[in-house]
């Protein structure tokens, strides 16, 4: 499962619960840091177009730090993604970047401001974010090894149901999506 990325994501309703609950079960955490995530669309095929929208290009700032971020959400097609290809590297001139993407006729379609903090227990990497215009989110991310997404998402389901606490809903969508009222 080279490259791919599996993870739940709820609203929190408590986020200094689910924090003591991590603390609790021996979890390691990480400083919060602020993370600065202008989402791109591209000129030659419309990622806004679909009714689900399918992947994003992402540019990063955070704390001086800099990457870029291709994520095509799978299954292709289905309304609800149960995982994504994931495409990350950094960049050592974030600036250079962004007049690069314009002068290829890249667009900034939506900025996600968050201030995330994470956790990592096991194989899973809790990041509690606070997202500007949103609020609390929790990203339960699967970084271990399975034979097959199901396997990664039963581990998930199973990391999630142990921690006790309530959750919100879970989302099957990302922050971008929150943002430009893309639910669907």
């Amino acid at each position: 499962m080279e490259y791919v990325e599996v993870e739940q994501k709820f609203e929190v309703p408590n986020r200094e619960q689910l924090v003591r609950r991590l603390a609790e079960l021996g979890a390691s955490s990480s400083t919060p840091v602020r993370q600065i995530d202008t989402y791109y669309n591209a000129p030659h095929r419309d990622f806004l177009k679909p009714e689900v929208i399918s992947e994003w290009l992402r540019l990063r700032d955070q704390a001086g730090n800099a990457s870029v971020n291709y994520k095509r959400w799978l299954p292709d097609g289905a309304p609800v993604k149960t995982h994504c290809d994931e495409y990350e590297s950094s960049v050592s001139d974030l600036g250079a970047l962004r007049r690069m993407l314009a002068a290829l006729n890249f667009t900034p379609v939506v900025v996600v401001n968050k201030i995330r903090q994470e956790w990592r227990l096991g194989d899973v990497v809790v990041a509690i974010d606070k997202v500007e215009g949103l609020g609390s989110y929790v990203e339960f991310e699967f970084d271990g090894n399975a034979n097959s997404v199901q396997e990664a998402l039963d581990w998930l389901a199973k990391f999630i149901a142990n921690l006790g606490i309530p959750l919100g809903e879970p989302l099957n969508i990302g922050y971008p999506h929150l943002l430009l009222g893309r639910e669907h």
